[in-house]
């Protein structure tokens, strides 16, 4: 730190989080918040399960992003007392633990600043994903139910609620493919980065000769839909099938055909859900998972459309995104963003932040450039 006057690092840090406090709009939030409040204590509220869970979701979303804030605040005007203490009584561990406090604040600052960039047309919404495992064999099948666990762990760390809507088992170990949703707010703005194809690198469980072994897994990330989206699907463009849930190992899951497959004709997208008892359930669920592929992919047709315009080439996000290398040496490096972390085990246990927050930064650029 030294050379570094602190009270000028404060004093930056404390007009960043007014230009955060600006775009979040505060005073904004607390009356959603009172709203909210008022919808929750309703005595039907629960009536329409899904819709309570909806409103439940964003008041305790809302409520968090409020806490969060005005505790930065206090913590940026606690620090200044803090240095002031270490300065009058010349105590060297009081500055040590101020010094601590100042880098911890500045991280914490930069991911609210990340927070703010989220402002797209479908940015707020909850999020779809689906993981496929590609070349690699039983180690892409591993490998896919690895990136599975790693968002699923991601997802637990924040308290935000998952559903797995299908998994499809591979034969001998892994996934072929599953899909999910989080269902909190901003979590489409805030994965969609994750789209594309993840590489590992690694000596192969599943190898007796112990050679390395390079897998990929796609991962895509779309925005779940809701009812103004007016996505309308024709029962003669979609053919439905119906089959038994099955687990790993191809073990039964139901005695029923419960499990229901979904073929939109037009396009040829599959999606399927088996997490449910009921085949009604079910063939609910994959109709919302068709819906929001279609809403996706309609959304990409019109970016496409508006880049031809402009003349500018659409950003792909299906390409290769990032690299785990487990062998020979240890290392997860974006190749967008160049952030890279030395723990893949850490990573694969959903310590995501630090790429999630560069990607989006990221992408935000790359959008103003083609605007």
């Amino acid at each position: 730190m030294a050379g570094i006057d602190p009270a000028e690092e404060i004093n930056e840090l404390a007009g960043t989080l007014r230009s955060i406090q600006d775009v979040l709009d505060l005073e904004a939030m607390r009356k959603q918040v009172a709203e909210l409040e008022q919808q929750v204590a309703a005595p039907d509220l629960w009536d329409d399960p899904d819709q309570a869970q909806k409103v439940t979701s964003k008041l305790s979303h809302l409520q968090g992003e409020l806490n969060r804030v005005e505790g930065v605040a206090r913590r940026l005007d606690d620090l200044r007392v803090l240095y002031e203490l270490a300065a009058e009584e010349g105590d060297d561990d009081t500055r040590v633990e101020a010094d601590r406090e100042l880098e911890t604040l500045k991280a914490d600052i930069g991911a609210l600043e990340v927070r703010t960039l989220l402002s797209g047309e479908y940015d707020a919404r909850e999020a779809l994903i689906t993981i496929n495992s590609q070349a690699g064999g039983v180690d892409a099948a591993d490998w896919a139910e690895m990136l599975l666990r790693m968002y699923l762990r991601w997802a637990e760390r924040k308290g935000y609620p998952t559903e797995v809507y299908d998994t499809s088992y591979a034969e001998e170990a892994g996934i072929k493919s599953a899909t999910f949703t989080i269902k909190a707010p901003y979590a489409y703005g805030t994965l969609r980065g994750e789209h594309g194809t993840h590489r590992l690198v690694r000596i192969s469980p599943f190898d007796n000769q112990g050679r390395r072994q390079t897998s990929f897994a796609g991962v895509d990330v779309v925005p779940v839909v809701e009812q103004t989206d007016h996505i309308d699907i024709n029962e003669d463009e979609i053919r439905v099938d119906v089959y038994r849930s099955s687990g790993p190992g191809g073990q039964g899951v139901n005695t029923t055909d419960s499990a229901v497959r979904i073929t939109h004709m037009p396009t040829g997208i599959v999606v399927s859900c088996q997490n449910e008892r009921s085949q009604l359930q079910n063939r609910a669920t994959a109709m919302n998972v068709l819906q929001a592929k279609l809403l996706e992919r309609k959304r990409q047709e019109e970016a496409e459309k508006m880049s031809e315009l402009r003349g500018a080439t659409t950003t792909s996000w299906g390409t290769q995104i990032r690299n785990y290398v487990l062998h020979p040496y240890q290392i997860v490096k974006d190749l967008r963003t160049a952030t890279e972390a030395g723990n893949p085990s850490a990573v694969l246990d959903g310590d995501l932040d630090e790429f999630i927050e560069s990607e989006i930064r990221w992408m935000r650029r790359q959008e103003s450039e083609t605007a």
